[in-house]
């Protein structure tokens, strides 16, 4: 029996008035973060939901996130679409937010999520059909554990957050079989599987680092669990709400990444093939 599994996509129109009003109520500390950019309607959402339809009729649900706002073609009465206002999830202390992290942050509040769900971008589009082995193998997330040093981009700040957030719950001084060494090593098949090909070298190398420099990352739709989310916000309640809390994005905060460390960190994946992971999904940066 095929588990279910659901998508969810956030979209924003910053060329809506009503959202304009209340944005321009609040000034972001980091421009760069904060670039208009951020907040700009490509005008592509009907692609991304044409390609669900035609490659993976197979999903579940679409979890539809927005301010408040729709695009006039939806089809809001498909019985896939599930439309979620800020204010379904999102709890009324951290609203409004311009940010992306406190929405991705408290994606497990969505009322009937189930387990397994992707994360999309809009930015993301699928170009031919795909099987839910994609994503998801026995029940677990599909993804690559392949450590590395740190992550170049605009990012990089709120990723070492992430970081340091997995080197605080998992270090050989709470306990021994925490070391870094032992977590994976523990754990051979998933970080060192033959789908890594010579990548797995580059996990080997940085073991010498007893603490967690980094894994490697992609901007591509992202499988989790829902209950990694749970598990993480009963870890570390404190940080998730103070970045739940800025209204824009800001180097102190973290991100989803974390959630996905998380699930490599406990074992909870399922080893992809890195070479289909390079060849299939490919990324191209549009600046205007």
């Amino acid at each position: 029996m095929m588990i279910k599994i659901d998508f969810i996509i956030p979209w924003v129109d910053g060329s809506d008035p009503k959202w304009q009003a209340e944005f321009n109520k609040f000034t972001p500390k980091n421009k760069i973060l904060n670039s208009e950019s951020r907040f700009k309607d490509w005008d592509n959402l009907q692609y991304i939901f044409r390609a669900f339809e035609e490659f993976t009729p197979w999903v579940h649900k679409i979890f539809f996130i927005t301010y408040g706002h729709l695009p006039p073609w939806l089809n809001t009465e498909h019985p896939k679409i599930v439309i979620v206002n800020h204010t379904d999830y999102i709890p009324e202390e951290y609203l409004p937010t311009f940010s992306s992290h406190p929405i991705e942050l408290n994606l497990h509040h969505i009322k009937e999520l189930s387990e397994n769900f992707v994360y999309f971008n809009d930015d993301l589009f699928l170009l031919q059909k795909l099987k839910p082995e994609e994503f998801f193998i026995n029940k677990l997330p599909v993804d690559i554990a392949i450590l590395d040093t740190t992550h170049d981009g605009l990012i990089g700040h709120i990723v070492l957050n992430d970081i340091d957030i997995i080197n605080k719950n998992f270090n050989r001084h709470i306990n021994p079989r925490f070391s870094k060494k032992n977590l994976i090593l523990n754990n051979p098949s998933k970080w060192f599987h033959p789908n890594y090909g010579l990548k797995s070298l580059q996990t080997l190398f940085l073991l010498k680092w007893k603490g967690h420099t980094g894994f490697l990352s992609n901007h591509h739709p992202q499988p989790y669990l829902k209950s990694v989310f749970e598990e993480v916000w009963n870890k570390e309640a404190d940080i998730l709400r103070q970045t739940s809390t800025s209204k824009f994005r800001d180097n102190q905060d973290i991100n989803q990444y974390l959630f996905r460390y998380w699930q490599l960190i406990t074992g909870k994946f399922t080893p992809g093939k890195y070479k289909e992971f390079v060849a299939k999904r490919k990324y191209a940066e549009v600046k205007t």
